[in-house]
């Protein structure tokens, strides 16, 4: 369906989001009131849907991510499907609070690992929560001593944009391969946080000045909206044969850009009970926009 509306017959990574259930509530978190809803992925329909994708599009990655994915009840079965039965590459996109038993269990089957933090120390425990900094350094040490290969993500927002370059070397001394910065959009628990919003876009370039002059062996990859004149112009999904990504929210709603996802501008629905993709245009869908992908560059 996909392929016949929009040209795409490659999608190299499914962003399965498994549940919205989360035991954090960060100020910045897109998802905002539908943390409290109960959608979610049974094990059956997420092993459907990797399969899926790998027999439509030839995908050959999943990122398994929520709400917080280690709080979702099958996640050892689905990484193991994933893994050991469909030979995808397995990335976890977590907030590292008190996972040990549960990363133990799956460490086998699990390629990478990515912490989401939001500063150092009490700046990241202001936006996520009190003791939320100390459990991801340990769940990274954790995952180094594991064997898992580690990353890390942080939303830049104004009381984080200058702790960045800091918080990359610390990352670097953990272990951390690399750290993932994304610019913080209004949506969600963010549109209810202005005050977080970075207004003046010359910040990014200072940010950027800042990781350039620090001596770093972490490999630092940025949003290039992260820049004082924005990303550079980027061809919409319906102009590409081929995507890095598509995301599907617990509800079954399938987003391919990152600056479409949290604002109901999808123009495709995986249904889950007859385990196929349909196509739901609207004037507010993403290909109908145009809303193109989120450009990255290395520091």
């Amino acid at each position: 369906m996909i392929e016949a509306v929009t040209g795409i017959r490659r999608i190299r990574m499914l962003y399965l989001q498994l549940l919205y259930r989360c035991n954090f509530n960060c100020g910045h978190c897109f998802h905002g009131e539908r943390l409290k809803h109960a959608d979610a992925f049974t094990a059956e329909q997420a092993r459907n849907l990797m399969r899926l994708m790998q027999r439509q599009h030839g995908t050959e990655a999943v990122t398994l991510l929520g709400g917080e994915p280690f709080v979702y009840k099958d996640l050892a079965h689905v990484v193991r499907y994933a893994k050991c039965t469909l030979g995808l590459a397995v990335e976890i996109c977590t907030n590292g609070y008190r996972i040990g038993p549960r990363l133990r269990e799956i460490a086998p089957c699990v390629d990478l690992l990515r912490i989401s933090l939001e500063g150092i120390g009490n700046t990241n425990d202001l936006i996520r929560r009190a003791g939320s900094y100390a459990a991801a350094l340990e769940s990274i040490t954790l995952a180094r001593n594991l064997g898992i290969q580690i990353g890390a993500t942080l939303t830049v927002n104004r009381y984080n944009i200058g702790e960045v370059a800091d918080l990359a070397r610390t990352l670097e001394t953990l272990g951390v391969s690399q750290l993932k910065l994304h610019q913080l959009r209004p949506v969600g628990n963010a549109a209810l946080r202005p005050e977080m919003l970075v207004t003046d876009p010359a910040d990014y370039s200072v940010m950027r000045d800042q990781l350039q002059r620090t001596a770093l062996g972490i490999d630092v990859v940025l949003d290039e909206d992260l820049s004082e004149d924005g990303a550079r112009a980027c061809a919409a999904p319906s102009a590409r044969h081929e995507i890095d990504r598509i995301e599907s929210d617990p509800r079954g709603a399938l987003t391919m850009s990152c600056k479409a996802v949290g604002k109901d501008s999808h123009a495709f629905w995986y249904d889950k009970d007859a385990d196929c993709i349909v196509h739901l245009p609207s004037s507010n869908d993403e290909v109908m926009l145009g809303i193109p992908d989120v450009v990255y560059s290395h520091a």
